[in-house]
């Protein structure tokens, strides 16, 4: 079948194969921008705010920014954007503060509002500079304060200038546009970086089943005879154990862990590749152009991969977006069962782990936000798949 027929079979009315492709791509675009988008930039957006735990979707809050009395943390660009930064401050949720000689007297947020309930002092200059704890901030005659920051360099700054600051910068206002988790931590920023983890699963076991099933179903295909039975019978084999029974298994003797996870579902993948390939390869080994290239001398692997692999692309295409599929729930099935993907990493297989029994409670959202991007996701791919799968069917016209 030309490009061009399948191309025209796909685009022509086929609305929700277009409806999948807007939200792979949007969700694609979103894993790749991931912490320059992220409102939490911190590693695995797992900056835990405890006193903020659990709160509904555009949650605003009153926020004091403190620096920490360590170095800088600084990475490069590319480096950020992979593995995100840590952050240089510590956030304070607040409902009020006030100035009471060189002290920040700190009323920390309450649910009730209440000022009082949770309340804190610290040194004024504390608040703005990164400041050694060790050495104390001593305040001379003329009104400035004298202090040593993280490094150990000398520090001199005004009282009157440090009350400047105060007023006119500390608190900011942060909106938490899907709430935050039982740990107090970005629902949003959570579901971004889970977003690139469902990708990479699904990327990495694909290439992993196709990189094992499309040799041996060739192999087994083309040549058949002993080589086809033994690989049948290896098939017939993993195909008769289920499927999270193996994926337990393996992930059980791989260990716990990111990399681990992606082997284990990729292992258990194969099969159905090398299946598919194995009955293409079969239909097109008697055709009458393999015939005609034998006859003409060209070797095993010219016939195989000039002429035989190019003709089994279609199939493949379609159990690629199928597994694609599978490897997501895969994955989220095993994180939700503790032995996946293992926190503080954020997948949405832990991220509903974590709330499912908030479903019986006031705040079902914290479950049903990662249940929704998982199945926007899987059917997505399944959009997709039926869409390749009419575009590929000779028999639709």
């Amino acid at each position: 079948m030309k490009i061009k027929n399948i191309i025209y079979k796909i685009f022509r009315g086929n609305w929700l194969f277009f409806a999948g492709l807007v939200i792979i791509a949007t969700m694609f675009l979103v894993a790749i921008l991931g912490y320059a988008i992220s409102p939490d930039s911190s590693p695995f957006a797992n900056e835990q705010i405890l006193s903020i735990a659990a709160k509904p979707p555009m949650f605003v809050v009153n926020m004091l920014t403190i620096p920490k009395n360590r170095p800088d943390a600084k990475s490069s660009f590319l480096h950020t954007m992979l593995f995100g930064k840590e952050s240089n401050f510590t956030f304070i949720p607040v409902d009020s503060i006030r100035l009471a000689g060189d002290s920040l007297i700190i009323n920390e947020y309450s649910n009730d509002g209440k000022d009082g309930l949770l309340q804190s002092k610290i040194h004024v200059v504390s608040v703005l500079y990164a400041v050694d704890n060790k050495t104390p901030i001593i305040e001379d005659q003329n009104g400035f304060y004298h202090f040593r920051d993280h490094t150990g360099e000398r520090g001199i700054i005004s009282s009157s200038l440090v009350r400047l600051h105060i007023n006119g910068r500390l608190l900011k206002r942060k909106t938490f546009i899907l709430g935050t988790d039982r740990f107090g931590r970005d629902m949003l920023s959570r579901l971004i970086i889970g977003t690139r983890v469902s990708f990479s699963v699904g990327f990495i076991s694909v290439f992993i089943s196709l990189l094992i099933g499309i040799p041996l179903g060739i192999i087994a295909g083309y040549y058949r005879g002993i080589v086809d039975s033994i690989v049948s019978w290896f098939v017939n084999v993993v195909w008769s154990i289920p499927t999270l029974l193996m994926v337990l298994s393996i992930t059980l003797v791989l260990g716990k862990g990111f990399w681990q996870v992606f082997l284990a579902v990729g292992l258990t993948m194969w099969v159905e590749v090398t299946r598919v390939v194995r009955g293409q390869v079969i239909g097109l080994r008697e055709k009458e152009f393999i015939e005609a290239a034998k006859a003409l001398g060209f070797g095993d692997l010219r016939i195989l991969f000039k002429h035989i692999l190019p003709n089994t692309v279609g199939p493949i295409v379609i159990i690629t977006a199928g597994n694609f599929a599978s490897a997501i729930l895969m994955e989220a099935g095993l994180s939700f069962l503790g032995i996946g993907i293992q926190p503080p990493v954020p997948s949405w297989g832990n991220m509903i782990k974590d709330h499912y029994a908030y479903i019986i409670l006031d705040k079902p959202y914290l479950a049903i936000l990662p249940g929704m991007a998982i199945m926007l996701l899987v059917l997505a791919f399944n959009f997709i798949g039926s869409g390749l799968r009419d575009a590929f069917d000779t028999r639709i016209t």
